[in-house]
């Protein structure tokens, strides 16, 4: 892309440039968030209903049953299985183009109720900054309901659901992020199924992060549950040769050697599950030989790592750190004396940062901070609306039937972790007039900061605000607070040119949280409680805090949720700033404030940045 374009979406990090293309299952296997079971007879290249993945513990007629099942699938398969060249898709049509043409547009379609991951080898390339932006949306949007369905999932399976109501089977695995995945399969709801993307997919950038490897297959970064290896079988090939796509580093094997831009990666097989030492040597098949022949005609590979975090849901987070060249490969005697298959990949020149540095860079930022950068901007606190309110009665922590709960429509409004179910009209949380204690799970946003923020100078908005955390999806990030103003009073302000934010001018970004209605018709965003149009504004030109900095955009990664926890005055509650999405850290915050150009509400054209 042209890296003179003078606007560029807050989230829209540069596309990796183009490079070259041309082009029996044991996987590599990598630790991952939970042990999941692997069928070595399973072909790869083909997609069974996810819940198949788990060992089947009902009887052993139907555990038969499901092996012979994916023998059939996968026989059938290899005999229709017959591709010419490789090839892309033009934007608004449906026609094929051969792949050759570097210049190319090509337009990824969400899977039309596929069973089967296509073989058809395609690269993304020449996005202009509209599909840039449509790709992105499409990606973000896929991930968000994919979070909302899985903390569905969670608290149905919490009240002993078994999400039957989501069309799955009974005896499915029930890891939500596994069910979600499975409920989302059918609907052709998975993105990139119909094409295999070599190299960058458009609407995933260098720096994204995963928690659940099942979020990875949805949006076709890496479609491997448990295999560290993605790659086009021989059988399916268009030159009848494996082609790898992407791999996962995770620290699984003991001859890995990560230096960040330079990679030495060790092949699948020799070892046992969950053990790093290998004890047979490997062989030149399936992932081994995949990288073999990638490495032979110049195909390059995505490459995430996996690392520990404790923000993590899984105690690990998988991040995005884009493409690698294989330069060299050989065969080796490892450390436990078992000969392995070593890869050497470079990182292509040209990509943003990789997310594993910023990651440690933010770590480092937060113990040492005078070292690591000595100017620190300062952060400023502002007041905000007081009163008084009839709290509950509880004497622990508030559940079903308290006071406060019955407010919210009867439900728990945050998970254990205080993570958002999903967006409400108003949120009434326990406050000082309650007596259940501190550490009621009724209790998120007024506990404070979990996240480091940081005050930046941005080169596309000025002052930015970015996080040395990684902010979970649905995560309380912080309050916007400023003076409040009654609607006359803003009035006469605003005639001076001072910085003034108007909360009713915010979208309702809310409802997109939690919204699952395109999978379950029945699941309709709560209209309860209801809240009146808030007609106040807030001044931020004297007193501010860090929300103030927080720049706007029309694909934001941050929703304002408004909440009532220390009076009930509707007509004027707290804004809540909460992530919509898994925000790296040190990417910049940005919402969407429904810029106006009078009070009256409407609308301003302005350039969504």
């Amino acid at each position: 892309m042209d890296a003179m374009i003078p606007f560029q979406d807050l989230n829209l990090l540069p596309n990796p440039p183009s490079i070259l293309i041309s082009p029996k299952i044991e996987p590599k296997t990598e630790p991952v968030e939970l042990p999941l079971p692997v069928n070595p007879n399973t072909n790869e290249d083909s997609v069974q209903d996810i819940s198949s993945i788990s060992p089947v513990d009902e009887s052993d007629v139907y555990a038969e049953f499901l092996r012979i099942s994916q023998m059939f699938h996968s026989a059938f398969a290899r005999q229709m299985s017959r591709y010419k060249d490789m090839a892309v898709v033009e934007p608004n049509s449906l026609s094929i183009v051969p792949l050759p043409e570097q210049n190319a547009i090509s337009m990824i379609v969400p899977a039309k109720h596929k069973q089967m991951r296509s073989a058809e080898m395609v690269r993304a390339t020449g996005l202009s900054l509209p599909e840039e932006r449509y790709f992105r949306e499409l990606v973000r949007k896929t991930r968000l309901l994919y979070e909302s369905l899985r903390i569905f999932l969670i608290r149905e399976e919490e009240r002993g659901g078994t999400g039957e109501a989501l069309g799955l089977h009974p005896g499915a695995r029930k890891r939500a992020d596994m069910k979600a995945a499975n409920a989302m399969l059918p609907r052709g709801m998975w993105l990139n199924r119909d094409k295999r993307i070599v190299g960058a997919i458009p609407g995933i950038y260098v720096g994204d992060q995963f928690f659940f490897r099942m979020e990875m297959c949805v949006i076709g970064l890496h479609g491997q549950v448990q295999a560290g290896i993605d790659y086009v079988g021989a059988a399916r090939s268009p030159n009848r040769e494996p082609i790898a796509t992407s791999i996962i580093v995770s620290g699984g094997y003991e001859d890995d050697e990560d230096a960040g831009e330079v990679l030495i990666y060790t092949g699948h097989g020799g070892k046992e599950r969950h053990v790093m030492r290998h004890c047979v040597n490997q062989k030149l098949e399936g992932g081994n030989l995949a990288l073999e022949r990638s490495r032979y005609h110049g195909i390059e590979v995505r490459v995430i790592r996996g690392i520990k975090s404790d923000r993590s849901p899984t105690g690990k987070v998988y991040i995005y750190d884009g493409l690698y060249q294989i330069v060299d490969h050989w065969f080796d005697v490892g450390k436990s004396g078992f000969g392995v298959y070593k890869y050497k990949l470079l990182r292509l020149p040209g990509q943003p940062e990789m997310g594993t540095v910023i990651f440690k860079f933010a770590a480092e930022l937060k113990l040492r901070p005078m070292v690591a950068r000595p100017k620190v901007n300062p952060v400023y606190t502002s007041l905000g609306f007081t009163g008084g309110c009839l709290g509950c009665t509880c004497t622990s922590s508030c559940s079903i039937g308290c006071h406060c709960i019955d407010r919210n429509g009867g439900e728990l409004v945050y998970d254990g972790n205080g993570i958002l179910f999903r967006g409400k009209p108003v949120i009434y949380e326990c406050g000082s007039s309650c007596q259940c204690p501190p550490s009621c799970p009724n209790r998120v946003t007024q506990r404070g900061l979990k996240s480091s923020l940081e005050i930046f100078r941005s080169k596309e908005t000025g002052w930015g605000v970015r996080s040395l955390d990684l902010i979970r999806a649905g995560e309380f990030i912080c309050e916007y607070t400023g003076i409040v103003l009654t609607r006359q009073l803003a009035a006469v302000i605003s005639m001076n040119g001072d910085a003034l934010i108007h909360p009713s001018r915010f979208p309702h970004r809310w409802m997109e949280w939690g919204d699952i209605s395109h999978i379950f018709p029945g699941c309709v965003q709560p209209g309860f409680p209801s809240l009146p149009p808030l007609d106040f504004a807030l001044d931020v030109s004297r007193l501010r805090n860090v929300a103030c900095y927080v720049s706007h955009s029309c694909t934001p990664n941050v929703m304002v949720q408004v909440v009532l926890y220390d009076h009930c005055n509707v007509m004027y509650p707290h804004l809540m700033l909460f992530s919509m999405e898994n925000i790296p850290p040190l990417r910049e915050l940005s919402v969407d404030y429904g810029v106006t150009t009078e009070w009256s509400g409407e609308p301003l054209a302005i350039d969504c940045k």
